[in-house]
């Protein structure tokens, strides 16, 4: 999926929400576990619940490979069934990667051959060739680390040297030679507020993952008034506030009432948008 093709789907679905799969086997509801493979009954459910609420689906790898090949193969299912049936949502495999040039090349081939997501999260820290051999495939997307919404981010990423730059900075202002705003996103935690207005004063045309929304406390009102461009620029991300909505066999309804939810606020702020244009 190309910029456009994006630009087009938040417009005419009136929403910007990216739904996070991270199913935890521990915390699905308990009747699933029944299923041969709960984690992608759960994950189906989700799909056919939210789908009409959002414009992509972020599945994080890491509750998929804790459960070795049983997880990954209900990964596979999960994007193979959301190819098939929803093929105009957006998918981002939240995997970080990132590694030396040869090593990343396998990363790369992995999630954009093998799977054939459009989007993945990736790591900067090893600089340039770490990220560029993901760049590399057509109308694929990298997704890179910026400012993210945990505590720890303030450890290195907040750190300034000694002309006042912050590393997130930094980062943004240098990975932007490596690749486009065609082919380059930011992550940017939701609980980061108003650092997003000195975010867009580095990166005003780029695409922005925000995390952080709902169950870390992270407003969207305050994401969209610093972050919010003219094409939206923006996939808000909501990961255990829809999909543990309920633990009930009401789940996938309690799901959708929640991404419902958000999507009717995304909708009020993109009204907001075009009022202003």
């Amino acid at each position: 999926m190309n910029r456009q093709q994006l630009i087009k789907q938040i417009f005419d679905k009136k929403s910007f929400l990216c739904v996070g799969l991270d199913p935890d086997i521990k915390k699905i509801p308990p009747h699933l576990l029944h299923e041969e493979d709960p984690i992608f009954a759960f994950n189906k459910a989700i799909i056919d619940a939210t789908a009409p609420y959002c414009v992509a689906y972020k599945p994080n790898l890491a509750f998929y490979e804790c459960r070795g090949v049983e997880g990954l193969t209900s990964f596979e299912k999960t994007v193979s069934y959301l190819k098939a049936h929803y093929p105009n949502h957006f998918i981002i495999a939240d995997a970080k990667r990132g590694d030396i040039g040869n090593t990343s090349a396998m990363y790369a081939k992995t999630f954009f051959e093998e799977y054939d997501v459009d989007a993945l999260t990736v790591a900067p820290y090893m600089g340039e060739d770490s990220v560029t051999p993901f760049l590399e495939y057509e109308d694929k997307w990298v997704v890179v680390l910026a400012l993210t919404s945990n505590k720890g981010s303030h450890d290195f990423q907040l750190t300034e040297d000694k002309n006042g730059e912050k590393l997130f900075e930094k980062v943004i202002k240098t990975s932007q030679s490596w690749g486009t705003d065609q082919n380059m996103m930011y992550v940017v935690g939701a609980t980061q507020g108003n650092m997003f207005e000195a975010i867009r004063k580095v990166a005003p045309h780029h695409f922005l993952l925000v995390p952080g929304v709902g169950a870390q406390g992270g407003s969207l009102q305050d994401v969209c008034q610093y972050g919010m461009t003219k094409d939206c620029g923006l996939l808000v991300n909501s990961s255990r506030g829809i999909i543990y909505a309920s633990q009930g066999e009401d789940f996938a309804d309690a799901a959708a009432k929640s991404a419902m939810n958000l999507q009717q606020e995304m909708e009020k702020e993109l009204e907001r948008l075009s009022s202003r244009k």
